[in-house]
């Protein structure tokens, strides 16, 4: 069973061993609290063993990383979940062992082995969800970086902002401006309804 950790959905498959999908469900993400998230995940991972009649493997895909030194996730957007020990957590939840990593990596993996980026020496795999970031895979093999972070692009600043665009707006990992505050699905739709609001204020 894969799982697709969002910021607005999390969303589960169960493949069998060609890598058939045998059954798929998605719920939204909640909001509140780790805890939510956990449950929300291991339920899933139920209902889709009870779809197979099988105990199955789990591998999670979420923003953000776990960090090396301390086992802790970082950099996710569900940011409940930043500062916990998520792979711990969710293991003592479902009583096994989970493997979890970047979802952009596994996207860009993903796409570098039987995508579109199939035969490439080099594939760039982008996301722009409710989140904003990227992978890169060389010779078939994800590059992490030392820090787990490589071709992670939404929390670099926007490039040559206008003054209008000065100092961006604030993003939850601290910073202002970040490409992710802009880029994103909530900052489309935030800055779509700026817009139509001034144009409501023009009539």
């Amino acid at each position: 069973i894969g799982v697709d950790l969002g910021g607005t959905k999390i969303e589960a498959v169960a493949l069998d061993r060609r890598a058939n999908v045998v059954w798929r469900e998605r719920v939204a993400t909640p909001k509140i609290s780790s805890s939510e998230i956990y449950d929300a995940i291991a339920a899933l991972v139920l209902q889709g063993e009870r779809a197979v009649d099988a105990t199955c493997s789990v591998g999670i895909g979420t923003p953000g990383s776990i960090s090396r030194a301390t086992g802790l996730l970082r950099g996710c957007n569900s940011v409940c979940l930043n500062g916990q020990p998520f792979k711990r957590d969710l293991e003592a939840e479902l009583g096994r062992e989970v493997r979890v990593t970047n979802d952009a990596n596994c996207f860009a993996l993903s796409e570098a082995t039987d995508g579109a980026g199939q035969g490439a020496g080099v594939v760039f795999g982008a996301i722009l969800g409710t989140g904003v970031g990227a992978g890169i895979v060389v010779q078939g093999c994800v590059l992490d970086g030392p820090n787990g972070i490589a071709g992670e692009w939404g929390h670099n600043p926007l490039p040559w902002p206008a003054d209008g665009e000065r100092p961006g707006h604030a993003c939850f990992c601290g910073h202002s401006g970040c490409i992710e505050t802009w880029l994103s699905g909530p900052g489309i739709e935030r800055d779509h309804e700026q817009i139509l609001v001034r144009r409501v204020h023009h009539l």
